[in-house]
C-alpha cells in the first residue's frame, strides 16, 4: 500500500502546471517542425516559424507559451490500494496546487477563471477551481493527466447527437471550416464518439492528452477502424487548405485523436474539441516516494534558427500613419509595426460602448483617433520585463463593437487573431481601415517587441484595462485590407483548390 502525502500531491500539481506553461512536449515540437518544413504557403510558413521560435524563447525564459494560461482540467486514476495522508479532499488539493502554480511570483500565470458565470463573472484571482475527474482503478499508484486549455480552442467545441446512419466524416469536414481560426491551428483535433452526450465530450477531451503520432500510424498502416478513421480525417481536413492561423496552407491539424465508448442503439453522440498551438498537457505518476520531478526538454528539439522577418516585410511608423498608408496594404503582406498602439478586449469595448450610450466623455488621456487597437490581455511582467507574454485574443468577440470603434472613435484599424464576420469586413471597407493579425501561439515572441507599457484607462479591470504599448518591429500580417478583402476567405480557397488538383 502506497501512501500519498498531501504536500507531495499539491507540489506535483503546481510543478506540472508551471512546467507546461512554458514547455511544449517533444511530440508537439517535432510535429510543428515537420509542418514548417513541408509548408508551401508563405504566410502559413511564417506563422508556424513564429510559433516555434516563441516556444523556444518560452523554454529558455521559463515564461508562458501563451498569455491565456487556460482553465485547468485534471484526470486522476486512483489506485484502490493507495492511502491518502491528507486532511483535504482530492479536489481541494488540486485547487491548492493550481493556486500555488498561478500565483508563483517567479512565473505568474494569468488568472482567467470567473465565478458566478451567469451574473457577476468576478475573477477568482487564482485560476481556481479546476475541473477534476477521478476514477478508481486497480493498483497502488496515482496517475495524473493534467491540461491547461485556453478559451480560444475550448470555445470551438461541438457536440452533435447524430443518428446511427449519419456519416461522421461528412459532419466533421462540414464543421471544421465553420469553426474558423480562433482555435489557433495547426493543432490536434479530439473526437469523442459514443456513450451519452456528456461522455462523448469527455472522451474528446481525454483524447487530446494522447501523444501526436499520426505520421507513425500512416507509415505503419491502420490496424483497426478507429485508426482508419483517424487517417482519413487527418488527410481530408488538411486538404481543406485552411492552414496555420487560417491563412491558407497545407497543415490545419497535426493529428486527429479518437476515443469511443459503447452507446445506445438509437444514438451516435459525436463531440469535437480542438487543441490550440499551446497544447499544454502532461502525464505523471505518484507512488508515495515524493513529488514529481520533471526534466526539461532537450533544447536541440527546436529548429536552430530563430524567426526573422521576410525580406519583403514593410516597416510601418504608427506615430505618423495616414489613411493613405493603410490603403496601400494588401492581404498577406507582413508588416513590422513601430510606435504606439492601444489595447482593448471585451470588457474595455463594452465600457466604451456604455460611455457613448450615456453621453459620457472618455477618461482623461485616452484618445482613440487614428490609433491601432490590439486585442490582448497580457500576462503580468516579472523582473525587467515591460510586459509578460502578450499574444492576440480571438477577434470575433469584438465584432459587435467594430462599427462603433471605426465610426465614432475613428480608430485606424485593429490587431487580433482569426477571421472577422462579414458585417465587420464591410465596416472596415466602408471606413478604409484594416485588420491585422498577430500570430496566436507566439505570445512571448510578440512581447519582445513591446518596449514600454502603461495603463491609460480603466485600471480597475486588470488585464482588461486599456494599455498603451510602445512597440518596435512588432510582426503582423494584413488579414483584411481597406478594400474588404480577407485572407481568411481567399487563403483557404486558394490552397483547397491547389490540393484538390494534386
Amino acid at each position: 500500500m502506497n501512501i500519498i502525502k498531501k504536500s507531495d500531491f499539491i507540489e506535483s500539481i503546481a510543478t506540472a502546471l508551471q512546467y507546461i506553461s512554458h514547455y511544449h512536449s517533444k511530440d508537439f515540437i517535432l510535429a510543428m517542425t515537420r509542418a514548417f518544413e513541408i509548408e508551401e504557403s508563405a504566410p502559413a510558413k511564417d506563422a508556424i516559424f513564429q510559433i516555434l521560435s516563441s516556444s523556444k524563447l518560452s523554454a529558455f525564459g521559463n515564461r508562458p507559451i501563451c498569455q491565456d494560461t487556460g482553465i485547468v482540467t485534471v484526470f486522476i486514476k486512483q489506485g484502490m490500494n493507495i492511502k491518502w495522508d491528507s486532511d483535504l479532499s482530492v479536489e481541494e488539493m488540486v485547487n491548492e496546487g493550481v493556486r500555488q502554480a498561478y500565483l508563483d511570483t517567479s512565473n505568474p500565470l494569468r488568472a482567467s477563471i470567473v465565478k458566478d458565470p451567469i451574473n457577476s463573472r468576478v475573477n477568482t484571482k487564482d485560476n481556481t477551481p479546476a475541473i477534476t475527474h477521478i476514477s478508481l482503478v486497480q493498483g497502488d499508484n496515482l496517475e495524473i493527466n493534467i491540461a491547461a486549455k485556453g478559451a480560444g480552442s475550448e470555445n470551438k467545441a461541438h457536440l452533435k447527437m447524430m443518428n446511427p446512419s449519419d456519416n461522421i466524416v461528412d459532419y466533421i469536414l462540414d464543421l471544421i471550416p465553420k469553426m474558423g481560426a480562433g482555435w489557433c491551428p495547426p493543432g490536434v483535433l479530439g473526437v469523442g464518439v459514443g456513450g451519452t452526450a456528456e461522455k462523448a465530450v469527455l472522451l474528446a477531451k481525454e483524447s487530446l492528452l494522447e501523444p501526436i503520432n499520426i505520421n507513425d500510424l500512416i507509415k505503419s498502416g491502420a490496424t483497426n477502424k478507429i485508426e482508419e478513421l483517424r487517417i482519413e480525417l487527418y488527410e481530408k481536413i488538411n486538404k481543406l487548405g485552411i492552414g496555420a492561423q487560417g491563412l491558407g496552407g497545407l497543415t490545419t491539424v497535426l493529428d486527429v485523436k479518437i476515443k469511443d465508448y459503447p452507446t445506445h442503439a438509437a444514438s451516435l453522440p459525436v463531440a469535437i474539441i480542438p487543441n490550440c498551438a499551446a497544447n499544454r498537457h502532461i502525464k505523471f505518476k505518484l507512488n508515495g516516494a515524493g513529488p514529481v520531478k520533471l526534466q526539461a526538454p532537450n533544447i536541440n528539439l527546436w529548429p536552430k534558427n530563430n524567426w526573422q522577418p521576410n525580406d519583403d516585410v514593410i516597416k510601418v511608423n504608427l506615430d505618423n500613419i495616414k489613411k493613405s498608408d493603410v490603403k496601400n496594404w494588401s492581404i498577406g503582406q507582413n508588416l513590422l509595426l513601430t510606435g504606439k498602439i492601444l489595447t482593448a478586449r471585451d470588457a474595455a469595448h463594452k465600457k466604451l460602448n456604455e460611455l457613448v450610450k450615456n453621453n459620457n466623455v472618455l477618461p482623461e488621456g485616452l484618445d482613440l483617433k487614428n490609433r491601432l487597437i490590439y486585442y490582448v490581455g497580457p500576462v503580468d511582467p516579472v523582473g525587467d520585463e515591460v510586459v509578460g507574454p502578450a499574444g492576440p485574443t480571438t477577434s470575433e468577440r469584438m465584432d459587435k463593437y467594430t462599427d462603433l470603434m471605426l465610426s465614432h472613435f475613428e480608430i485606424m484599424g485593429m490587431i487580433g487573431k482569426a477571421e472577422r464576420g462579414e458585417k465587420t469586413i464591410q465596416a472596415i471597407k466602408k471606413h478604409q481601415a484594416a485588420y491585422l493579425v498577430a500570430i496566436g501561439g507566439s505570445a512571448f515572441l510578440i512581447s519582445q517587441a513591446i518596449k514600454s507599457s502603461k495603463i491609460v484607462a480603466f485600471p480597475e479591470m486588470g488585464m482588461e484595462a486599456i494599455y498603451e504599448f510602445e512597440v518596435v518591429d512588432m510582426p503582423v500580417t494584413v488579414a483584411v485590407d481597406s478594400n474588404g478583402k480577407s485572407i481568411h476567405k481567399t487563403g483557404a480557397k486558394k490552397w483547397k483548390e491547389i490540393l484538390l488538383n494534386r
